[in-house]
């Protein structure tokens, strides 16, 4: 392991002063203030929910502030746009990629770099875009080679080349190493140091608490929407800093737990594998519990569930569902045996925006709606309403388009399509309340117990510790691909998040 970077804020670059943010009248946002050194490596950290993104989002100039400021070498600024914010030198690298596979690689390095002059001198960035590459442990790219070529890890360590090359003199990264191999993930901090030492800052953001002590000077925690502390990385250990972002230990919520129905139905998961993303995973998820996967970005909870969904194409293992074989890598075939699957991204991958609640909540059912071919309105309607009221929908919405909903009552409705249906027999749900309000929140959790108390077997993945504590009868957690641990009954939620963010060895 390298020693974590050096120096500290004496000449700061950034400063952070009480930033608040609300969405909805619900604050995201609290009271944020930290400062960052010229050249230093500065960590944000804070379990999901903490605010770091809202945080980021102002400093990238993607959301205003509702209050506090942001001061850059002396100086108040308010970035009001992404180009606003790169044009006084904040890149941004969000765990989103904004790469473009159909280009080059040198094609997606000028892309959206507003230093870029009109009239390109093309063998003057392929030059420069070499060099960039190298740096970045990346020599054996060719920049006229196509993104598309390369692979997932590639690709974020071309993102993050492309945030470099815009001589940026804050860089903020997002989750940059989710994705990467151990050997990417040090070309990466090779290049940060890099940067660093060229008197560039950085802002890290990362639920790799380990990658947290060994790259950065000092770390700014998060919690509850606050700023809690900021503290030198040499002062801290992983244990410690996982007390720091979760104040007291979170416990379950009161409530009736799932029992094992005892009656024999089950999906049974054995030695599922995915190529690069998952090894080796099992388990017996019964009927009648919440079966919960824990992992944060890259763990390989989300790819489970596809896996089990037939949408990863290269999965291999053996999956029964009340003793018979499901196939994998065929998700129609998956849906006909009982598998029905909400998606972490429910606008590209689950609803239909231009279209009414009523068709969404029926999408999937219209087979058994109809008589000789056509689909009666009436039919159409009641079973309509009856979802609605199952999902807690108000009647009066069926007809607006989803588009017009907010996120809690459109999660709603993908997850109220699944309800109902003598067919399905398993729910799998990726991040099933991403994006949604408190309110919103309880009804989905309620939705799903319900479900599991029909003698539905329910499997979902989720980053939000509170969520998992509530929700999850048992809880898996996982971390490079790998399971890591197990629990059933009251769990420690400071062990859950070590088990999600740190080797096993307490390293």
């Amino acid at each position: 392991m390298s020693a974590p970077a050096t120096g500290g804020p004496l000449d700061a670059f950034l400063r952070v002063e009480g930033l608040a943010r609300s969405f909805n009248g619900v604050p995201a946002v609290r009271d944020v203030s930290f400062t960052v050194g010229a050249g230093e490596i500065h960590a944000l950290c804070g379990h999901n929910g903490a605010g770091k993104s809202t945080v980021v989002k102002m400093l990238s100039g993607q959301l205003a502030p509702d209050g506090g400021r942001v001061v850059v070498e002396g100086a108040v600024v308010e970035p009001n746009s992404r180009r606003a914010a790169q044009r006084m030198g904040v890149a941004l690298v969000d765990q989103e990629l904004s790469v473009v596979p159909a280009l080059t690689v040198l094609e997606n390095m000028l892309l959206g770099d507003v230093t870029a002059p009109f009239v390109n001198r093309r063998r003057a960035a392929a030059a420069r875009c070499r060099r960039i590459l190298d740096d970045m442990g990346l020599a054996h790219i060719d920049p006229d080679q196509p993104l598309a070529a390369l692979g997932i890890g590639e690709r974020q360590l071309v993102e993050i080349a492309k945030a470099l090359s815009q001589d940026a003199r804050l860089v903020i990264l997002d989750e940059p190493t989710a994705t990467l191999s151990d050997a990417e993930t040090e070309h990466v901090f090779a290049a940060i140091r890099r940067v660093a030492g060229m008197g560039c800052s950085v802002i890290f953001v990362s639920h790799r608490l380990s990658e947290v002590l060994e790259l950065c000077a000092s770390v700014t925690v998060l919690r509850d929407g606050r700023s809690v502390a900021t503290i030198p990385t040499e002062d801290l250990t992983v244990d410690e800093l996982i007390v720091r972002m979760l104040g007291s230990a979170p416990h379950r919520l009161s409530g009736t737990r799932g029992p094992d129905r005892g009656d024999g139905r089950a999906m049974r998961i054995e030695h599922l594998h995915v190529p690069g993303r998952l090894v080796d995973f099992t388990l017996t998820a019964t009927a009648g519990r919440v079966h919960a996967l824990a992992g944060q970005l890259g763990s390989g909870a989300s790819d489970a569930l596809r896996a089990l969904a037939g949408l990863q194409p290269q999965a291999t293992g053996t999956v029964e569902l009340n003793d018979r074989r499901v196939p994998l890598r065929h998700p129609a075939r998956a849906a006909r045996a009982g598998i029905a699957f909400v998606s972490n991204d429910r606008k590209s991958e689950g609803l239909f925006l231009g279209m009414s609640v009523e068709r969404n909540l029926l999408a999937t059912r219209l087979p058994g709606l109809a008589r000789a071919g056509v689909v009666r309105p009436r039919r159409e309607r009641r079973a309509a309403l009856s979802l609605a009221q199952r999902s807690g929908l108000p009647e009066y919405r069926l007809d607006a388009e989803v588009l017009a909903l907010s996120g809690g009552n459109q999660q709603k409705v993908f997850v109220g399509r699944c309800l109902g249906r003598d067919d399905v027999h398993v729910l799998l749900l990726d991040e099933p309340t991403r994006g949604v309000d408190v309110g919103g929140r309880a009804e989905i959790h309620r939705l799903l117990r319900e479900a599991a108390d029909r003698g539905l077997v329910v499997i979902f993945a989720s980053t939000e510790l509170d969520e998992l504590l509530e929700l999850g009868d048992v809880i898996i957690t996982m971390r490079d691909g790998q399971v890591v641990g197990r629990y059933e009954g009251e769990v420690d939620g400071a062990l859950l998040m070590r088990d999600m963010t740190h080797e096993a060895d307490g390293t």
